[in-house]
């Protein structure tokens, strides 16, 4: 049997520029993965690398690979699915997940 590794593209790591930040960023999150608003999403089944940053207490890291599961032209970019985060990387969504639904 013969393994082939799909390649994977990094989102969000850390910006070289405003321009890179501009057309690329995520939106919305949630225990199951992001939006990343992005004018040339990628398409679906496409695995990629992430590392965006989020606001808990302080600004933190997330990281790990996700798997893009929908295109969307409005607004422009990509639904990627969590497909493998670090540990705390998942403590650090459950956090987030956790006060958003006590603020509702």
């Amino acid at each position: 049997m013969k393994v082939t590794r799909e390649p994977r593209v990094t989102i969000n790591h850390e910006f070289e520029s405003v321009e890179q930040f501009i057309t690329e960023y995520v939106t919305n999150i949630s225990r199951s993965g992001v939006f990343i608003r992005s004018k040339d999403p990628l398409p679906a089944g496409t695995r990629v690398h992430l590392r965006f940053t989020v606001i808990v207490d302080e600004i933190e890291t997330i990281e790990g690979v996700g798997e893009v599961v929908r295109v969307s032209h409005k607004p422009p970019g990509m639904g990627v699915a969590f497909v493998e985060l670090t540990s705390y990387s998942q403590k650090l969504i459950e956090k987030l997940m956790t006060r958003r639904a006590t603020r509702s």
